[in-house]
């Protein structure tokens, strides 16, 4: 006999902390500025003007 799949648990969706919605806003607009930034660089700036603010 096959077995029977389970239904897997409904994960649920974690808040975004102040740091993770700031990084998602500021991200997009380095890369605007910037498109020929790596993400890492990009990352990095965000970072900074998060450390800065």
């Amino acid at each position: 006999m096959a077995k029977e799949k389970t239904a897997k648990k409904s994960a649920t969706a974690k808040k975004l902390t102040p740091y993770n919605k700031f990084m998602k806003t500021e991200i997009i607009k380095v890369k605007a500025e910037n498109p020929n930034l790596q993400h890492k660089e990009a990352f990095k700036m965000v970072a900074q003007r998060w450390k800065d603010s």
